[in-house]
């Protein structure tokens, strides 16, 4: 039995909606697509200004994408201390950090080749 396979478009959609229903902060999306040997199409990265708010962040994105799309993540791990999670969603991987660890490992310049985009929050 194979699973049916979600639009991208859709199962980013969702990811920033679940993002954006408890405030996550600096929302970016890396297209990792045109970079040789990566392990998925795309990062998304936020952030959440505790542990509470990282735990919070999580949980609605898996919320959300159950909601709307009944997907579930393939792994997620750093959930014990959430100070950096990391949700598999196969082709779409999401990092939740608090703000200094997301500065500490400064992913974003890691992969310095992806194309980004910034998402504009209104709160």
């Amino acid at each position: 039995m194979t699973k049916d396979k979600i639009p991208t478009d859709q199962l980013i959609t969702a990811i920033i909606g679940g993002i954006e229903e408890v405030k996550g902060k600096e929302i970016t999306i890396l297209d990792l697509r045109e970079i040789e040997n990566t392990v998925c199409d795309y990062f998304i990265v936020c952030e959440g200004s505790s542990n509470t708010q990282v735990n919070a962040i999580v949980n609605s994105v898996q919320k959300q994408v159950s909601k709307s799309l009944k997907d579930k993540p393939w792994h997620v791990e750093g959930t014990d201390n959430a100070e950096w999670v990391l949700m598999d969603y196969v082709n779409v991987v999401v990092h939740v950090f608090q703000k200094h660890i997301r500065e500490f490992y400064d992913i974003e310049e890691l992969w310095g080749d992806a194309k980004v985009t910034q998402i504009e929050t209104s709160y």
